[in-house]
């Protein structure tokens, strides 16, 4: 008898698609690196363009409406001509997107020579930023569920997030590329971070035809999930419609409103890092600074985490050293992935969810409660609970829909919009009171999760992710 981890990617019928499954993490490393610039991009338009928080998460609502104008599109795609189109599609987009930047940033040079308002450049570079995200939503609308097929389906929420842990080492890259673009100044202190904006996404860009080429040649088998609902079988008394399902239903909420609480601590980690630590003694910047100077090829990227407050007894974390934190912070994401990939092979899926969302509800609100260095550390730690999430969310909501799943995945991923709506309400929170108090949104999204995580076997009928279910009242 084979292993279990011989199995992991040979499919029921004997087909080995280890190759395919590591070409498909591939673009788990790329939406994650893209989505990392993202996310410590809305300080760099508040201090540029003057904004407010609640005014910077325009990015990530355009970001987020990407995801809810393409995915069932996508989704569409994917059922008609099978997963390799609908990720070529998808590539294609986020190219258009990426070289996109390169007029957007000749439009906001024309705005600081004051030929357009800021608005407009900011406009600019929104229409860029949601053009990707809708191709990323035909990724993810097709990666997500393809990576569940692609083996034995005993380990479907393992291989998802063994294939999610792609996505966390770009998360790690992609705040170090944004504050060495974004943030970046000449000789004299000056920003120049909007004239050099464009280069990591015109980069990525050319990558991404070169992947969408790849693809191409690649042959890819259309596997499908097994049918355990019988909604394709013609079964008597069987519902059709995959919303009569509430391990589905339920699954879309709750995906909308973790995406909308990652989305919220995500964009606003450079917020948080900036003005919710106490002060620090002036002699760890100088530590630090001497420590740089010394640091060899990572000098560069070392300068300038902290800068003295007026007076020079203290010290805080700077913008730059903010965005460079949120590296660390992803590191502690990647972990979670990676060390969830393994208990999610020993513990039922659903059980790690409710876990892990009960832990963030207390992460979050002893940061809420702002206790010093302690809810510094919790935020940290709310990167390590949210890591499984996504993927053991998606896992869970399309379990057992058999062709049916390809849909299913669309209107998951459209639910990413949450992330679009409540990091608003979180940064309107922050605006009025303190960065702190607007850990209150993620908190209760979390609450949510982790309900649906403790109550899956109820809604689906079934003992675990892999156990056949009831029809019986479904």
């Amino acid at each position: 008898m084979s292993q279990p981890q011989e199995r992991m990617f040979v499919t029921e019928d004997g087909q080995n698609v280890a190759l395919v499954f590591a070409l498909v993490s591939s673009l788990f490393l790329l939406w994650g690196f893209l989505n990392g610039m993202i996310d410590v991009m809305d300080k760099h338009f508040q201090d540029e363009l003057g904004l407010t928080k609640a005014q910077s998460a325009w990015v990530q609502f355009a970001h987020y409406l990407g995801y809810f104008l393409m995915a069932i599109p996508a989704g569409a795609l994917a059922s008609k001509r099978g997963y390799k189109a609908g990720i070529i599609a998808g590539l294609l987009i986020v190219a258009v997107g990426g070289f996109w930047f390169l007029p957007a940033t000749e439009v906001h040079f024309l705005a600081k020579e004051g030929r357009v308002g800021p608005n407009v450049a900011f406009f600019a570079f929104l229409v860029g930023v949601c053009t990707i995200a809708g191709g990323l939503t035909f990724l993810e609308t097709v990666a997500n569920p393809y990576t569940t097929v692609l083996g034995h389906r005993k380990f479907a929420a393992t291989r998802i997030n063994l294939a999610q842990s792609m996505n966390g080492f770009g998360w790690i890259f992609g705040p170090i590329v944004g504050s060495i673009y974004f943030y970046s100044k000449d000789a004299a202190g000056r920003s120049t971070g909007s004239e050099t904006l464009y280069i990591p996404y015109v980069t990525s860009a050319v990558g991404v035809l070169f992947l969408a080429v790849l693809f191409y040649l690649t042959r890819m088998p259309d596997i499908k999930t097994a049918d355990e609902y019988h909604l394709d079988d013609g079964a008597p008394g069987v519902s059709r419609s995959i919303w009569s399902h509430p391990h589905f239903s339920l699954a879309v909420l709750a995906q909308f409103l973790y995406v909308a609480a990652q989305a919220g601590i995500f964009s606003f980690f450079i917020n948080y890092m900036v003005e919710e630590p106490p002060s620090m003694p002036a002699s760890w910047q100088h530590a630090m600074e001497n420590f740089a100077a010394h640091a060899g090829f990572l000098s560069e990227w070392l300068r300038g985490w902290l800068e003295l407050d007026a007076g020079g007894a203290t010290c805080r974390i700077t913008e730059k050293g903010a965005a460079n934190l949120a590296s660390v912070a992803f590191l502690f994401f990647l972990t979670g992935r990676f060390s969830g990939a393994a208990i999610l092979r020993r513990i039922a899926a659903h059980r790690v969810l409710g876990f892990y969302g009960a832990m963030n509800v207390l992460a979050t609100f002893l940061v809420f409660l702002k206790l010093g260095w302690l809810s510094v550390a919790c935020v940290f730690l709310s990167y390590f609970f949210m890591s499984i999430m996504f993927p053991t969310i998606f896992a869970l909501g399309i379990h057992g829909l058999g062709s049916r799943a390809k849909k299913a995945s669309s209107f998951i991923v459209m639910a990413i919009m949450g992330g679009a709506l409540l990091p608003k309400l979180m940064g309107f929170i922050a605006d009025q009171s303190n960065m702190s108090r607007g850990f209150a949104v993620p908190m209760l999204c979390f609450l949510f999760v982790a309900w649906y995580g403790f109550r899956w076997p109820r809604f689906s009928k079934a003992e675990s992710l892999t156990a056949a279910p009831s029809l019986k009242g479904h």
